[in-house]
Parts: C-alpha cells; sequence; structure tokens
C-alpha cells in the first residue's frame, strides 16, 4: 500500500517514511501543501498522513479538497494540542488525528488501523456485531428481528456503520443526509439520532450501537 507523507518537517518525514516502510508500505513524501494536493488528486494513495501547519496550502484545505472526489484514508496531525477540538468541531472530513509529538511507532499503529477499519468487508462487519443493514428495502436486521427506518434514519446509520468508533458532529451528519445543502438545526439532527437509538433498542434493549460524545456528536460502536 502506498502511504502519502505531507510533512515539511524533512527530518520528521524521513523517520516516519522509515518505520513504515519496514512495515512493507511505499512512501511518498511532500514538503509543499500545494504540490502535495496536485499531485493526490492525480496519483491515487491509499492513505494520506497529513500535517496541518504547511506552506502555501494548509492541511485542512487539502483534506477539504481530496474530500470532495475521494474518500481515501485521511490522519490530520497537528503540533497544537488545541487544534485538535477545532479539527473535530469542522467539517474536514479526516479519518483520525494525531496531536504531535508523537511516536513514530503510534503513527505505523494508527495508519494500520484506519486502513483496516476502512478496508473492512461491510457485510462481515454487520455479521460480526448482528447488525445487518439493508439499503434496498431501508430496513435493519438484529438477531432475527427487523425494523424499518426513514430514509434519513437510514444514511445516518450507514453513515455511521462506515467507521466504527469515528466521532461525527452534527454539522458532519447534515451535511450526508441532506445533499441539496439546506439549513437545519441541531435539534434536527438529535431528533433524527434519538428516534434511530429507539428503533435500535426496541429490537435489542441490551444493546447500544450509536453513542453520544459530550459537546461533539455521535459515534456508532461495535459492541464488545
Amino acid at each position: 500500500m502506498n502511504i502519502a507523507i505531507v510533512e515539511d518537517e524533512e527530518k520528521l518525514a524521513s523517520i516516519l517514511t522509515e518505520y513504515l516502510s519496514r512495515e512493507g508500505f511505499d512512501c511518498e513524501h511532500y514538503d509543499n501543501g500545494k504540490v502535495a494536493l496536485q499531485q493526490l488528486q492525480l496519483d491515487k494513495a491509499d492513505l494520506v498522513l497529513l500535517d496541518l501547519m504547511l506552506p502555501e496550502t494548509d492541511g485542512m484545505t487539502i483534506c477539504r479538497e481530496l474530500r470532495k472526489s475521494s474518500n481515501v484514508p485521511i490522519i490530520m496531525t497537528t503540533a497544537r494540542v488545541e487544534e485538535i477540538d477545532r479539527l473535530l468541531g469542522l467539517e474536514v472530513g479526516a479519518d483520525d488525528y494525531i496531536c504531535k509529538p508523537y511516536s513514530p511507532r503510534e503513527v505505523v499503529a494508527r495508519v494500520k488501523a484506519v486502513l483496516r477499519r476502512t478496508s473492512e468487508n461491510p457485510q462481515q462487519e454487520q455479521a460480526t456485531t448482528g447488525l445487518q443493514l439493508d439499503t434496498d428495502t431501508a430496513k435493519v436486521h438484529i438477531n432475527g428481528k427487523e425494523g424499518s427506518l426513514t430514509a434519513v434514519e437510514l444514511e445516518l446509520l450507514k453513515t455511521m456503520m462506515a467507521t466504527p468508533g469515528r466521532i461525527y458532529n452534527r454539522t458532519q451528519l447534515m451535511n450526508r443526509i441532506y445533499k441539496d445543502n439546506r439549513v437545519v438545526s441541531d435539534r434536527t439532527i438529535d431528533s433524527h439520532v434519538k428516534k434511530l437509538r429507539q428503533k435500535l433498542q426496541s429490537l435489542v434493549p441490551e444493546t447500544e450501537y450509536i453513542h453520544s460524545v459530550y459537546g461533539i456528536g455521535y459515534k456508532y460502536e461495535i459492541p464488545g
């Protein structure tokens, strides 16, 4: 698999390349944001390790631009702890975030985890949870029980199930559900999530699939 390392610190990029190469990954390094964006739009990478602060074009802009045409997994890095809350609170579309300074081994572990999570077969994943989502009929099946979903509930569940454990804020969910860019309130999203959770819990009262994350939004978790 090919990893694109977008990092303007040459020494750090060299260390990351060394550690990732040991694990069998091919690495391409870009130290300029504008150049990186141009190349990534032309050449497909399997994952992008993207620094926030870059010359010419910053990491957030690169992430937003890539998300217009690609679902490539993106891990963003930042040297400022306070940026993590900002990243989580914005519609940037990254799959994970790492704060500097970090261990190269941690980065390798996070890269593997994101690749594993984004490449898993959805049907296999659903089977392990006991939950199966039929997008053609807008029905959910859990342990032999069946429930019907509205179009909005279907999109909500499908979005969160695609990346278990990822936290989605209300704006992110809103943009995925309403393709026409209509403006709806946070309470509208909360109401849809609440009804979806109630439907799932009516089928399996003892199991919770969708969790609230205080001050941020919601996430889907595979029951342990």
